[in-house]
């Protein structure tokens, strides 16, 4: 029977299933197994995943977003109902009302006295509820997977669970959120090749964000002194399976703080959501174990540049792209910022231990435009990256907070290619006097996928972007 056939045998006999507009439940399937006491009256909703008939009584399991629960029907409590329920088919969602018992197994079960069909599923779901096994479908089809996987349920309750945390952690400190533009005239805040759209009503080309730092940063002028941002932003960049064109970012700014007192709060705010998931300190990632007790060690930038290639922070581009020519064997007739990074990522992931979170701080100044540098050294940035096994999961500084000197950097930028045109308002707003601050962004993305140990980013974000099907 195909599924017009079935559907339509149900309305003929039943009604519209489609009818119903609301249904009263008690809580999810979870609360209800952790509270569960025997003769407790319950209504609860959620979707058949199996079902066996056995003459004038049926058993089956239906589940929510929480869980699973057996439910028992009696022809001589149903009556009419009964017939109805054993026409249901798996994936149809279903409001029960009924009195909790447990089975001669011990297995909690809901003894249905009350049965109303919300909704008819109309298509086979996934066999046997063991989750898909292609990736292309698990991954355009997210609502499948969710719906045949627990695992894959888990993941992304976790990942709320995790947001909620950051969030919390951040208030108790007392930083506000706020909120800064999607829409930007100018992309700015950090390196990225932006999205691009036209705004009909101002006749201009905007772009997607690729980073809010530039805003919060207005808000540090405007007296703001702890904030923080959870983001949407965009890059129009390759797919993988760490980076996502649309992700999502932590950006938190402190005013009269450095970067060591970020450090400190990057420290705290992941070694203690690990505790929070975990209860200890101690993970696993991709058959990594990780420790997360603090202190985290450090390692310099600028040291494995002088141990690998010669390379002082000091150097011109042309003896860097020299000396970086001779080691590696290729040819660079021109070196961007973002070339740099790319050329060393993998050495930089070498050095590192996968064992512990690390820290690499004494970036080269001109690598870091929107940071302040070190007192002792005008050639390093006040600067780290957070590194968890081997990926790049948070950026900091010590705020640049002088105007000319940010505009220096901005015309650099332009000679440069980096960026088009300098953010001009931004730079009046600096004029007004921002107080020193410092900054932290985390990839709430990656840090996701470390904590729930998965492999590809694309499993922690609910809808993926893919490439279109060929036709």
């Amino acid at each position: 029977m195909n599924y017009l056939e079935n559907l339509n045998k149900i309305r003929q006999k039943y009604g519209d299933p489609f009818k119903e507009r609301k249904f009263s439940k008690d809580n999810f399937i979870k609360d209800i197994l952790d509270n569960f006491s025997e003769n407790k009256k319950v209504s609860l909703a959620g979707r058949i995943i199996s079902k066996r008939e056995h003459g004038k009584s049926s058993f089956a399991h239906i589940a929510d977003i929480t869980g699973k629960i057996q439910i028992y029907a009696q022809l001589n409590i149903l009556k009419d109902e009964y017939e109805l329920f054993k026409d249901l088919d798996i994936g149809d969602i279903v409001g029960i009302k009924g009195v909790l018992f447990k089975t001669k197994t011990g297995e909690p079960t809901v003894l249905v006295e009350e049965l109303k069909l919300l909704s008819k599923c109309l298509r086979v779901l996934p066999e046997k509820w063991h989750g898909l096994k292609d990736t292309e479908v698990k991954y355009r089809q997210r609502y499948l997977d969710l719906i045949a996987s627990s695992s894959a349920r888990q993941v992304f309750l976790k990942r709320i669970e995790i947001v909620e945390f950051i969030r919390n952690f951040f208030n108790k400190l007392g930083y506000k959120e706020v909120e800064t533009p999607l829409l930007h005239l100018i992309p700015g805040g950090a390196r990225g090749t932006p999205f691009s759209t036209y705004y009909n009503a101002i006749d201009r080309e905007v772009y997607l964000r690729i980073a809010p730092e530039l805003y919060l940063k207005r808000l540090l002028v405007a007296g703001f002194d702890k904030i923080f941002e959870i983001n949407r932003s965009f890059r129009n960049e390759g797919l993988s399976s760490k980076h996502s064109p649309e992700f999502t970012m932590l950006e938190a700014y402190c005013s009269y703080e450095d970067y060591e007192y970020m450090m400190g709060i990057c420290q705290d705010l992941i070694s203690s959501l690990v505790n929070h998931l975990y209860g200890k300190l101690e993970i696993e990632y991709q058959e990594i174990i990780i420790d997360f007790t603090p202190p985290w060690p450090r390692i310099s930038f600028a040291e494995i540049f002088k141990e690998e290639f010669g390379i002082l922070p000091q150097d011109s581009q042309e003896i860097i792209c020299k000396k970086l020519e001779d080691k590696l064997n290729i040819s660079i007739s021109y070196l961007s910022r973002s070339q740099i990074l790319n050329i060393t990522e993998e050495l930089v992931e070498k050095k590192i231990s996968r064992k512990k979170p690390v820290f690499v701080v004494d970036f080269f100044n001109w690598m870091s435009p929107l940071a302040k540098t070190k007192k002792d050294n005008p050639y390093i940035a006040e600067r780290f990256e957070l590194f968890i096994a081997g990926l790049e999961v948070a950026n900091s500084y010590t705020e640049l907070n002088e105007p000319l000197q940010q505009r220096k950097n901005f015309e650099e930028q332009i000679k440069e290619k980096e960026i088009k045109k300098i953010d001009e308002d931004f730079l009046l707003s600096l004029e007004y006097g921002m107080p020193p601050a410092a900054g932290l962004g985390i990839g709430i993305d990656r840090l996701v996928m470390i904590l729930l140990n998965q492999a590809s980013i694309r499993d922690v974000i609910l809808f993926p972007l893919l490439r279109p099907l060929s036709k």
